[in-house]
């Protein structure tokens, strides 16, 4: 009768925690880097406090806008506002006047 002897072989025990070990680590990686992960979350909340930012000095222009073009409605003509206007838009001033020229806001 013949017997077979077989050595015991210790890789047949890696094999399943290492596979489940990979698979664990593929998501977690997705989970943290990933379209919808948790690093695109605290990136997305960032840029939309950026987009928040830029806003509002939209409105506070909008809103300044709106104010000197009220100065400017019939009724609630302002002169000094109109003479402003008048000045800058033809680039003249008395001779006995200072003229300081502010650059244009780039905002």
């Amino acid at each position: 009768m013949w017997t077979r002897q077989h050595k015991q072989r210790n890789t047949g025990r890696l094999i399943i925690p290492s596979l489940c070990a990979l698979f664990l680590a593929y998501f977690g990686f997705h989970a943290y880097h990933g379209e919808f992960g948790i690093y695109s979350k605290y990136r997305l909340q960032a840029q939309a406090a950026e987009l928040q930012a830029r806003l509002d000095a939209v409105k506070a222009r909008r809103v300044d806008f709106e104010r000197r073009v009220q100065l400017l409605h019939e009724g609630t003509l302002e002169k000094d506002m109109l003479d402003e206007q008048a000045r800058k838009a033809l680039n003249l001033s008395q001779p006995d006047e200072i003229t300081i020229m502010l650059p244009a806001s780039t905002k």
